[in-house]
């Protein structure tokens, strides 16, 4: 009665379902790019995932409570995110398809073109919240576990993306 019916999704942007194959794209596709960059990219899409699982999330959700807690935490990261870099990093000018994606998310919603629209479900968003923070932020926990290759298979090829360069 509480819980999201089965097979439940709730409509993102295209570029909100943020996966480790997502990185893997954008590091080929920009020689160099820098970590930090991929950080605020991370930062910048989660934010709004979070809050549109909350929203539509039940009052009495079993997760709910859970879920509210992520929130405060991730706020929390992203103040210490910020306060940990110099100013000039987040006044630089972002690559071309990063950039790209950061106006898509920060575009008004009804003025998004319904192809650019899909549906989710809260669990994959989440476990692509985790996926990916791990990979970005690996040297932030002390597990060896999660301080593993950020791997990720296509078909028969294999991408590992590293942690820092």
């Amino acid at each position: 009665k509480h819980n999201f019916p089965i097979n439940y999704t709730i409509r993102v942007r295209q570029r909100e379902v943020f996966k480790l194959s997502n990185i893997s794209r954008m590091k080929l596709q920009e020689e160099g790019l820098d970590e930090v960059v991929l950080q605020r990219l991370w930062f910048q899409v989660n934010q709004g995932v979070l809050k549109k699982i909350i929203r539509v999330m039940p009052d009495r959700h079993p997760s709910r409570p859970y879920t509210a807690e992520l929130e405060r935490r991730f706020k929390d990261a992203e103040g210490v995110f910020v306060h940990s870099h110099p100013a000039e990093v987040f006044q630089q000018e972002l690559p071309e398809t990063i950039q790209d994606i950061w106006d898509c998310l920060t575009e008004e919603p009804d003025r998004v073109p319904e192809s650019s629209w899909r549906l989710a479900s809260p669990k994959s968003l989440l476990d692509n919240f985790c996926q990916t923070m791990y990979c970005l932020f690996s040297e932030c926990f002390v597990s060896q576990e999660a301080q593993q290759d950020c791997e990720y298979n296509r078909g028969n090829v294999k991408f590992t993306l590293w942690a820092y360069n």
